[in-house]
């Protein structure tokens, strides 16, 4: 093969064919390269676009960047119907095979630990946020200004100001509780968890303020159960929403454990 090797997940080896029409990267097809007792999953890219300099200047492309994350996304998802994979980073790139199985070679005490501790698991993601009351910007910041048309005393003005502020915190406050115990209970019912940064709505473009953003390793055999104990929390918080997505390949678990 010419070109570079994108390489999109390693792996055990496996018995099963992938799809014969799937595509991953620039329209290549995946492939599996084997070394020892491991398999790299890879397709041939060119150098126009993956080379280290045009690469660079891609990631700041955020129409190339989001179909080149689509495309990424496409095998892993296709790889976990028939494998469990360990998802590399997106746009990992090599010259050629040899230095895919160096790399194989360099880590494979980490990556076969990795793969036993991911074995018949998945992720799901959960997100609790704070749905934005009246008079406040989706970020959940109260407003400052009084409704137009509506005359007040300063007084007032300051009363209703600090009225809003209380409320504010009070609502904030349930929130942080809520999503404390939530994240408690599914960890108790996950094999391993991680706590993301919160997201910020401006950049989410998604209402409310985000109090959870966390993921969950859970085995195959009990996602059913998991995804019901997330479901029975969605009516015990008025104003908050509860967000589940998965199951996705455990990319939150793929490195070492911290």
């Amino acid at each position: 093969m010419t070109g570079l090797r994108y390489v999109y997940a390693v792996c055990r080896p496996f018995g099963a064919a992938l799809q014969t029409q799937l595509t991953g990267v620039a329209g290549a097809p995946p492939k599996l390269l084997h070394h020892r007792s491991l398999v790299a999953v890879v397709s041939t890219v060119p150098e126009r676009d993956f080379a280290e300099e045009p690469l660079h200047a891609h990631l700041e492309d955020l129409e190339w960047l989001t179909a080149t994350a689509r495309a990424h996304h496409g095998v892993i998802d296709a790889l976990m119907t028939v494998t469990t994979p360990l998802p590399l980073r997106l746009a990992t790139v090599f010259r050629d095979d040899s230095g895919v199985r160096m790399m194989l070679e360099a880590r494979e005490g980490d990556f076969r630990r990795t793969l036993d501790r991911l074995e018949g698991r998945v992720e799901w993601g959960v997100k609790v946020y704070v749905e934005s009351a009246p008079g406040e910007t989706p970020g959940g910041t109260a407003e400052s200004e009084p409704a137009a048309g509506k005359a007040v005393s300063g007084r007032d003005y300051l009363r209703q100001r600090s009225m809003r502020a209380r409320e504010q915190e009070d609502r904030w406050r349930k929130a942080e509780e809520f999503a404390t115990r939530l994240h408690e209970t599914l960890a108790a019912h996950a094999d391993d968890s991680r706590l993301h940064a919160h997201q910020d709505p401006a950049l989410s473009g998604t209402s409310g303020r985000n109090v959870l953003n966390a993921a969950y390793l859970v085995p195959r055999a009990e996602s059913e159960e998991f995804v019901e104990i997330v479901d029975r929390t969605k009516d015990d918080a008025p104003g908050m929403r509860v967000e589940l997505t998965g199951p996705w390949a455990a990319y939150s678990f793929a490195g070492e454990k911290p």
